[in-house]
């Protein structure tokens, strides 16, 4: 263990100076890594001046704390709540029609105010994280999602409770760009190296499961509407009671409706109080950083927001990744969120279609986790394991959609094993995705790199959406457009050149030999 360097009044981040941005030497996005090196060396020479009380000066202590765990399960709770709220509708979309009197449109819709408010926002939030922190960011997006989840709870009445609901929706949508693009700003400030992409993977995995749980909890305490048993006891009336059974069918409607109602509001109040409680823990503790950076690469700084985002679009290697993600991704997270109205004219009722996106949720929450630790542990090779994800999901998606069309023999089972297999694999790649991105644009900052990536994934989802809310439209066309989306990554991850700039700097030894590394922390 290093000795500890001698006490001082100021600390300033490795390779960086009070007068002078040390993102000014670092284009890493566009050169080699020999380059990159010489640069490093040269950054040193001119800071140390040849002085080695200087280089003390600019030792760095490292430390990793215990609470690191504690700020990423509550981050993860917080996006939770989002996207749980967001997945609402969807799995009990059969009796919200029913007691509202929506149609397919109107669901969609309420699922596309996510992606909606994500790109009047995304930017802003960007913004926010890099420059005013985690702290800001977070907190400032739960009290929205909790303002939205309050809104919905109102009334219960149409046409009232149709805007409140739609308002809430877009409020709940605000949350989003810090919940999708947060988890690998997060890992980077908290984590080390050999942690960063198990730390996004979780981060990516309670969410999920909230989104999952949408799928469960929703249809439990929303059972589906009991149309044909009111409908079959009026036809099979007599024409002397013929009025008789009018009134019956009326009365047994408004019944109906008005206990769907019920059912419904009781969800959001489930949905709100859950919300509140996040928001009131974070409120009282939720860090912008730690006291020290757990890594080397924590302790440079990041590039200026403005000029991070402008070299940002001159990246094209990041621009290869970000597309694909956003058309993959984009797709089949709302066609999963959407998944009863997909599985409803084959035949499967709407508490069958929630298992299914419970289940398929599930196994890509523990094939990300899975994937993520195999993919810290052999490092370096991201690419590679995207690349067999995509080939996997690519497979059982073309297997669904077959079957779906009769093409192929079709059943419930059939059904299970396509979704849950397509939605694990591609989703499982999410981590890897995000960490890849932030290592092919370092040292642009985590939260502009995501920033930008989940817009596009928002924009996929928005333009799929909108599709759906054309009359008539049906449904088929859903499954053939998430295969062309797959499909059309393969030849953009061929094209990927992967580089590691952040992960080269923790390795660095010419950098390392200027860390002191603490022992981690008990707090």
């Amino acid at each position: 263990m290093a000795q500890k360097p001698k006490p001082r009044e100021e600390k300033s981040p490795l390779l960086s100076s009070d007068n002078e941005d040390v993102t000014s030497h670092h284009q890493y996005s566009s050169i080699n890594k020999d380059e990159r090196d010489e640069q490093i060396k040269n950054v040193l020479s001119e800071e140390s001046i040849n002085d080695t009380d200087v280089i003390i000066e600019r030792t760095h202590e490292i430390k990793v704390y215990k609470r690191r765990w504690y700020v990423l399960l509550l981050f993860s709770c917080f996006a939770a709540a989002q996207g749980g709220i967001w997945n609402t509708w969807g799995p009990i979309s059969d009796s919200s029609k029913d007691a509202f009197g929506w149609n397919d449109g109107d669901i969609a819709l309420l699922s596309n105010w996510g992606p909606i408010s994500y790109l009047i926002s995304g930017i802003f939030f960007s913004w926010m994280i890099d420059v005013k922190g985690l702290r800001v960011a977070a907190v400032t997006s739960c009290f929205l999602v909790t303002a939205g989840a309050g809104v919905r709870c109102i009334t219960s009445t149409p046409p009232g409770s149709t805007w409140l609901i739609h308002f809430g929706q877009f409020l709940v949508g605000l949350g989003g760009p810090v919940a999708m693009g947060g988890p690998p700003a997060l890992s980077a400030v908290w984590f080390e190296p050999s942690e960063r992409t198990t730390a996004t993977a979780i981060a990516f995995l309670i969410p999920n499961l909230g989104i999952a749980s949408g799928f469960i909890i929703g249809p439990l305490l929303v059972p589906s509407p009991n149309i044909t048993e009111t409908n079959s006891t009026f036809i099979n009336s007599t024409k002397l009671d013929y009025f008789q059974s009018a009134n019956f069918s009326n009365s047994s409607t408004s019944m109906r409706i008005s206990q769907e109602r019920k059912d419904i509001m009781f969800l959001m109040y489930i949905e709100f109080g859950g919300t509140l409680l996040v928001f009131l823990m974070m409120l009282i503790y939720f860090p912008k950083k730690p006291p020290l950076p757990p890594c080397a690469s924590a302790t440079i700084k990041r590039q200026d927001f403005w000029k991070g985002l402008k070299d940002l679009f001159k990246c094209k290697q990041f621009w290869y990744i970000a597309t694909a993600y956003g058309t993959s991704l984009g797709v089949i997270n709302v066609w999963t969120g959407i998944i009863d109205v997909n599985l409803s004219p084959l035949g499967v009722s709407q508490n069958e279609a929630g298992w299914i996106g419970f289940y398929s949720t599930c196994a890509a929450c523990v094939a990300a986790l899975v994937v993520a630790r195999f993919a810290d542990v052999f490092s370096k090779r991201l690419k590679l394991f995207i690349f067999i994800l995509y080939t996997v999901g690519t497979v059982f998606i073309i297997w669904f959609a077959l079957a779906s069309a009769q093409i192929l023999p079709t059943s419930t089972a059939v059904f299970y094993l396509t979704v849950i297999m397509g939605v694990m694999a591609l989703n499982a790649s999410v981590p890897l995705l995000f960490e890849l991105a932030c290592e092919l644009a370092y040292p642009i900052g985590e939260g502009t790199t995501n920033g930008v990536m989940t817009i596009l994934n928002n924009l996929g989802g928005l333009i799929f959406l909108f599709i759906l809310m054309i009359p008539n439209i049906g449904t088929m066309w859903m499954n053939w457009t998430l295969i062309g989306a797959t499909v059309v990554c393969f030849p953009l991850y061929g094209m990927l050149k992967e580089t590691y700039n952040r992960l080269d700097i923790d390795e660095d030894k010419t950098l390392n030999s200027n860390v002191t590394v603490i022992t981690k922390s008990h707090a």
